[in-house]
């Protein structure tokens, strides 16, 4: 079970899992581990993760970054509404939830904020899934089959019906390890809901048009290879646990 604790900060605070005992505020800042040449980018997501290594073990830090238009004048700056509503404790807390109820997400290790008047920047650090590739790198080799997908689909039909909407999903934000275990990642804005066929199917269909982005139309049987086999799988695994 993860067990969260507050630290006040001279400009914030940090939420982190009370069983790595103390935690070194400088672990959730990127140039620290740049500095010590300890970082190392991993593309994905806006402005992708840098991957650390960290005295409670390997993780992910993601400084919050924003996307599109507003991204291009206002780079990582969120307008305050509260902690509880900040961009890196409320991920933290999701994925707390979803870990404590064994489903395949990275485990939170600490969240910050440092706010600035009305304004806040924000910091997620979980533990690495090491020895993986996203599905959009699966994608890109060509290493895609029945089998996979059903895996998938599975997966995402153990969140859906739980009621976990993730407000990104898509071909990077599907990890499959060295052990074809499934994990999905990025919980930035997701959130529980009652389990209902109109955002779920807009989750599935989110996904679709990311595989086809990056690719999947090269491949004209992709349909029948990967589509048709993860919605054929979700729908079972659906029904099956309701």
């Amino acid at each position: 079970m993860i067990q969260e604790r507050a630290i006040r900060t001279d400009d914030g605070e940090i939420l982190h899992d009370s069983a790595i005992g103390d935690i070194d505020a400088r672990w959730l800042d990127e140039g620290f581990w740049r500095s010590q040449d300890a970082a190392h980018a991993h593309g994905g997501g806006r402005g992708g993760i840098v991957f650390v290594d960290t005295p409670s073990g390997a993780a992910a830090l993601r400084h919050y970054r924003r996307g599109g238009l507003i991204g291009r004048f206002n780079a990582d700056q969120y307008l305050w509404t509260g902690a509880r509503r900040s961009r890196g404790f409320a991920e933290f807390r999701l994925l707390s939830v979803l870990h404590d109820a064994g489903l395949p997400v990275p485990a939170p290790i600490a969240a910050r904020y440092q706010r600035h008047g009305l304004r806040y920047r924000a910091d997620l650090l979980t533990a690495r899934i090491d020895d993986a590739r996203t599905l959009a790198q699966q994608l890109e080799i060509g290493a895609i089959d029945p089998e996979l997908a059903g895996s998938i689909g599975e997966t995402i039909a153990r969140f859906h019906v739980l009621g976990v909407c993730h407000a990104d999903l898509n071909a990077h934000n599907i990890l499959i390890d060295s052990q074809d275990a499934i994990w999905l990642l990025d919980f930035d804005r997701g959130r529980l809901r009652q389990p209902a066929l109109g955002w779920q199917q807009s989750n599935l269909h989110r996904l679709r048009r990311s595989l086809l982005k990056v690719g999947a139309q090269r491949f004209g049987d992709f349909d029948e290879r990967f589509w048709h086999p993860l919605l054929s799988a979700y729908h079972a695994a659906l029904g099956a646990e309701r």
